[in-house]
Parts: structure tokens; C-alpha cells; sequence
């Protein structure tokens, strides 16, 4: 699934400056950046593919900073071109950025607000959100990140209209999108966009990817947790928990289960997840609450009880604050998008919430004051993100 908001009329109708030139697209490389997400758009913009009737682009892979750049694995690269070449693009592209808690080069962010002012479409891809967001070209406007970062990136700049669901976002000059292979749906969309479908088709067949994929990250949001927790003793807690959604049980009671008190075991969870223990259960039984009001005619009331939820209300209370919407609205907005036909069958009766196969695993945890997802509704009927979560000590 992917989010191309109604670009505003000056947006749409902004112009190169003479020295860019549209098939130009620069790439801006830093130190630290994983290589699988650095590599997506060199791949898609920097290979000739004419031979398969996909139009050629030029090239120009630029150094944010001082190198040699450092990647995944330890590698070292050397980029042939710094941030003087970005004048001459069309496009630019911010494949990932090495830290979500640190400042990009003040350097770069100018470069992106030049390239910006002068017309240049502005891509950040995963991580590259932060660097477009630190250079203030996503205030304001809807955008999306890897969904595990974006909380951080929607509690540093409450501006941004964060979108943790959709794969890729196109507002027009600036586009983001989620983590990993989501970058090649972008580049895709992009390629589309200038060229065409059969275009775009041809290059998904040379990269033998699907030329789009339907759907977005909400079917990786209740793995919620970062695959390095695998191998720590708070991994059989929280896969308890996760199958235990439908009984009633509160933070005392998993600090029992990892014999800590519930002061250890509160910080130890935040160290690990960036969250606070009752902010994830709540946000786990809002998930499943989602699950159960998509694929099963349980009423709301039932939904609460499955959910682990107390009562009607305390469901209805916390689904509109991460959801900003009841349950009853949300079933018929995600029916009415959704043929009947199209609905999974009903979960198992217990109703026990399951931790899907692992997705692509994010390059580092968040920071300690990550909030549960604020973001702002797009323009489809379905809810798209949720609010903060108050913090009080009582089992949801």
C-alpha cells in the first residue's frame, strides 16, 4: 500500500532551476548507512537498462560528509562526487541515515533546502526520513519511516504527519518510505511516475520484484519488539504475553513471570524496546482488537473481553487514542475498503495474539523516549497511526 497525497498546486507546479536537469539523480551517502539500503537506488538509477526499455538516468553518487564512508560489515567506500554535485540534480535520494539519534551533518541539510528551493524532488528512504525531517522539508507534510522508528520520528518533530502503516508516501516533491526492500517499491514508483507503468514493469522484472506489492507495514506492526531481545531472558516474557492477550493481566504480573521487581523489570524493558512495558501491552491489545474487528463478527463488547480489555469502554477509550477513531467506525471504514470476500477467517477462539514470521530487521534500537505511534490520518477512510498512550499504572 502506498499514500500519493493530493501534492498542493505549488508543489505540482514547481520548476527546476536551470542548472538541474530531471534524469539527474544524486545520491547522498553517509558514514554508517547499511549498505542494503544505500544500494537500492544505485541499483535502480545507476545501471542502463535501455536494452529492456527502461529510460536511463545519470548518476551521481555524493558523499554527505568526509570519508571514507563506512557501511555494513565494515566495508569502506569512497564516493566520487560530494555535496557540490547535488546542484546538478533533478532527484535526490537519502537512502538511509546511520543514527536516529543524532543530528545529520548541517552541511547536507542545507544541500537537501537548496535542492529543494530549486525545484529537485527530495527522497528519503527508511532511515533517510530523519535526515529530510532534520532539514525541515517534512514539516507539515504526511511521511513515513521503517515502522519501528516511527515513533521517534513522530515524537522529535510533531510536524510531520508520521504514517507508520504505508510502505512509501508521495507528497509530490518529497516522497519518503518504510525500511528496507519498501525502498525498491518507491524507486519503482518513482520510475513509474516519470516513465510510465510498462517502464516501471520492465525494470521490477530485471530486479525480479513485484511491480507493486499490495498491502503496507501494519502486518509487521505487532512484531514490536527488535530481534536482537531473541536471545535475552525477557524474550519468553514477552512471547507470554503475546499469547495471553485475551486474559487479563497487568506489568506486575510479567514482572513476576522474569522474577524482577517491577521497577527492574520497567527499566529493563525500556532499555531493550525504548518503551514502557504498559505502553506495549496496550498498544498489543489495540493490535489485536484491530485483528479481531477486520476478520471476525465478534461484537465490540466481545472484541474487549478477547482483547484482555477489562471492559467496552476501556477498549473504546484506548483504540480512539492510538486510533483516533472507535471500533465500530474502524470495522466499517476497513469493510468498506475491503470486499466481503476479501476477510480472513475468524481467529482462533481464544483469541491469543501470535508474533508473525520475523520482517526486515531494523540497524538500531530506539532511543529511550520513543512514544507509541503518533500520526495523523491520509486521505483513505481507515485510521492511519495512533496517539500516545497515557502512562498510568493500572492493568488496561
Amino acid at each position: 500500500m502506498s499514500h500519493d497525497s493530493a501534492a498542493a498546486p505549488e508543489a505540482a507546479a514547481r520548476k527546476l532551476s536551470g542548472r538541474r536537469r530531471k534524469e539527474i539523480v544524486a545520491v547522498l551517502l553517509f558514514s554508517g548507512g547499511p549498505i542494503f539500503e544505500s544500494s537500492i537506488p544505485l541499483s535502480v538509477f545507476g545501471i542502463d537498462r535501455q536494452d529492456a526499455g527502461v529510460p536511463r538516468y545519470r548518476l551521481l553518487v555524493c558523499a554527505g560528509e568526509e570519508g571514507p564512508l563506512r557501511t555494513t560489515g565494515g566495508l569502506e567506500l569512497t564516493a566520487p562526487q560530494g555535496l557540490e554535485a547535488i546542484s546538478r540534480a533533478g532527484t535526490v535520494v537519502v537512502p538511509a541515515w546511520r543514527s536516529i539519534t543524532s543530528p545529520p551533518p548541517e552541511e547536507a541539510l542545507d544541500a537537501l533546502r537548496r535542492a529543494h528551493e530549486e525545484g529537485a524532488r527530495i527522497v528519503g528512504l527508511c532511515t533517510g526520513a530523519f535526515v529530510l525531517a532534520a532539514a525541515g522539508l517534512l514539516d507539515g507534510r504526511p511521511a513515513t519511516t521503517h515502522w519501528m522508528y516511527a515513533p521517534t520520528l513522530a515524537k522529535r518533530y510533531p510536524s510531520v504527519h508520521v504514517d507508520p502503516r504505508e510502505l512509501f508516501v508521495d507528497d509530490g516533491d518529497v516522497l519518503t518510505s518504510a525500511g528496507t526492500a519498501a525502498g525498491i517499491d518507491l524507486c519503482l514508483h518513482i520510475v513509474r511516475t516519470d516513465h510510465g507503468n510498462e517502464a516501471a514493469g520492465a525494470l521490477a522484472r530485471r530486479l525480479v520484484v513485484p511491480p507493486r506489492r499490495s498491502g503496507g507495514q501494519e502486518r509487521y506492526l505487532d512484531r514490536s519488539l527488535p530481534e536482537e531481545i531473541g536471545a535475552d531472558p525477557l524474550a519468553e516474557v514477552v512471547a507470554w504475553a503475546l499469547e495471553h492477550l485475551h486474559e487479563q493481566f497487568d506489568v506486575e504480573t510479567l514482572a513476576a513471570r522474569a522474577y524482577m521487581s517491577r521497577r527492574t523489570f520497567d527499566r529493563r524493558f525500556r532499555s531493550l524496546t525504548g518503551s514502557a512495558p504498559l505502553q506495549w501491552l496496550i498498544t498489543q491489545r489495540v493490535l489485536q482488537a484491530q485483528r479481531l474487528l477486520e476478520t471476525s463478527d465478534y461484537s465490540v463488547d466481545e472484541v474487549a473481553g478477547r482483547c484482555g480489555f477489562r471492559s467496552p469502554v476501556a477498549l473504546r477509550g484506548h483504540f480512539r487514542r492510538q486510533l483516533g477513531s472507535s471500533p465500530a467506525a474502524y470495522r466499517a471504514a476497513y469493510r468498506a475498503r475491503r470486499p466481503q470476500g476479501d476477510r480472513q477467517p475468524d481467529p482462533d477462539p481464544a483469541g491469543a495474539s501470535r508474533p508473525l514470521p520475523p520482517s526486515d530487521p531494523p540497524t538500531a534500537l530506539p532511543p529511550e523516549n520513543a512514544v507509541p505511534f503518533q500520526t495523523r490520518r491520509t486521505a483513505t477512510p481507515m485510521p492511519a497511526g495512533a496517539a500516545g498512550v497515557p502512562g498510568q499504572r493500572s492493568a488496561p
